[in-house]
């Protein structure tokens, strides 16, 4: 039998990962979560698309579970979807250099242990309500429909 042994960063990850239920369920201020009838591959084909259609960009993807199946591991599809535009990186930094490190703002799709899957994201306005500043808090209520509309777009 083989068996794999962590690194101290991967075990890092999967704990950090093992969080996010309980945090989102803590009511995290402005986190929303919809259900998808689609599989988590055409989610996240969907969001994409939505995205574009909205004039955002998909900046990165970073996904746990095909790096597991990188590694043989076979994990439920858990992806993150970065979202931003530079037009609002500008504005953002403008009002609040430190709130660039929020940027881009992220999407995540989530293969549910029924094979379902869901989608989840922060609100901007309160992603940005911490910095304190009437400009940056001004753009992030800009920001509030437009990723509530690309949500309710994916998983439609």
């Amino acid at each position: 039998m083989h068996r794999h042994r962590l690194t101290p960063f991967a075990a890092l990850a999967l704990f950090a990962l093992g969080f996010a239920a309980p945090i989102h369920a803590s009511g995290l201020p402005g986190v929303q979560t919809l259900p998808s009838p689609h599989g988590f591959e055409a989610l996240i084909a969907k969001l994409e698309a939505a995205v574009a259609a909205h004039k955002m960009a998909v900046v990165a993807k970073a996904s746990a579970s095909q790096g597991a199946a990188a590694r043989g591991v076979k994990i439920p599809g858990n992806a993150v979807i970065m979202v931003f535009r530079n037009d609002y990186a500008v504005r953002m930094l403008e009002a609040s250099v430190p709130a660039g490190i929020e940027a881009p703002l992220r999407f995540y799709v989530t293969e549910n242990a029924d094979g379902k899957t869901s989608l989840t994201w922060r609100a901007p306005s309160a992603t940005f309500a911490p910095y304190g500043s009437a400009p940056l808090d001004e753009m992030a209520r800009e920001l509030d429909p437009v990723f509530a509309a690309i949500a309710r777009d994916a998983v439609r």
